[in-house]
């Protein structure tokens, strides 16, 4: 057995807590890990809520990454990792709990020097970050890139990823605070959403013609604004809805005035619609799901885990806000339920 976080039914914080449950077994080309530490998404909120449920076949316990050591393998490995290999992956569920099984494909060495709690700071924010920035977004060098909620996870990652790739990262934030730490890691420029129009001072700083790319989080209440600061031909990509979806106006004739593109992504689906396609044995399409979270992994792998460690310049790094014990989990959540952190929540297991 194992311990891991539970909730008998959907709601706040004070429902979770810590039990005993089995621990899993790996399947057909798994492997096994012993989780040191994960991390907190906004999803796991959702899920705790019941407004997000797990993807058929995945694991119900909350936690969308985790870092550790591999413990052992299911059939059909192919020989890529070894008992005791330090090793991170993005879930779709699962990790907030002692054991966790992870395709062998989805798995990433930890870089050199890196503890548990940072390596557990990458997975879900980096490889979401670098999916939307160079699979949908396919950003350029020079271009301008807006991100909202830059001092969230995926935003310290994005502002990093947009600099290493020669391009100029912006972004917004509500405190002070946040846009701080936003410029120390690299923002040419931030704007405080509560404070300012964003939108005036993106097109002030761009000299009139916007930002080629918008990464959006908080969807319905910013469609108006994103508009007027996308540049012609700009890409909007939309990866959350923290504001709602619901948009009232012409946000088609707009749009199209400027040549722009509306993407939509959202990672831990990719998971749903393969294991779909499995049980209902289009295992054609079930292998087009599966190899695109493959080669997201292997290209993060290789263009972008070498900087954070010794090697070359730029360095990357993670930024953790804080770090809650396993029977904590309820504090944790509170905690980014009051939007209060810079960087990622980490979760560390009992040794």
């Amino acid at each position: 057995k194992m311990l891991a976080v539970y909730f008998d039914s959907p709601g706040g914080p004070e429902n979770l807590y810590v039990k005993e449950v089995m621990k899993p077994h790996p399947g057909e080309g798994e492997v096994l890990v012993k989780v040191s530490a994960s991390a907190l998404n906004r999803a796991d909120l959702l899920q705790r809520r019941g407004k997000y449920p797990p993807p058929k076949g995945a694991s119900e316990i909350l936690g969308l990454e985790a870092a550790g050591i591999v413990a052992g393998f299911g059939p059909g490995c192919k020989g890529r990792w070894k008992i005791g290999d330090a090793v991170m992956a993005l879930l779709s569920g699962g990790g907030h709990a002692e054991y966790v099984t992870v395709p062998e494909g989805y798995l990433m060495p930890i870089p050199n020097d890196m503890t548990f709690i940072q390596a557990a700071a990458i997975p879900e924010a980096w490889l979401t970050a670098f999916q939307l920035l160079h699979f949908v977004g396919k950003m350029q060098k020079g271009e301008t890139v807006l991100i909202h909620a830059g001092g969230s996870g995926v935003g310290i990652a994005a502002i990093q990823l947009v600099r290493l790739a020669e391009a100029i990262p912006i972004v917004t934030a509500g405190t002070q605070e946040k846009l701080k730490a936003t410029a120390n890691f690299g923002a040419a420029a931030g704007f405080n959403y509560k404070t300012e129009d964003f939108s005036e001072k993106v097109l002030a700083f761009t000299r009139g013609s916007g930002a080629d790319i918008i990464l959006d989080c908080v969807g319905g209440s910013y469609w108006e604004k994103n508009l007027n600061c996308l540049s012609t031909d700009g890409r909007w990509i939309v990866y959350g809805l923290l504001s709602g979806g619901e948009v009232h106006g012409d946000l088609f004739e707009r749009l199209l005035s400027k040549r722009g593109s509306i993407h939509t992504s959202l990672l831990r689906s990719r998971a749903k619609e393969a294991m779909n396609e499995m049980i209902g044995n289009n295992l054609q399409n079930a292998l087009i799901f599966l190899q695109y979270k493959e080669q997201l992994v292997k290209a993060f792998t290789e263009n972008v885990l070498p900087y954070f460690s010794g090697g070359p310049c730029p360095r990357l790094r993670p930024l953790v806000d804080s770090v809650y014990p396993l029977p904590k989990i309820a504090e944790a959540h509170r905690f980014m339920e009051d939007n209060k952190n810079i960087g990622k929540i980490v979760i560390e297991m009992p040794l």
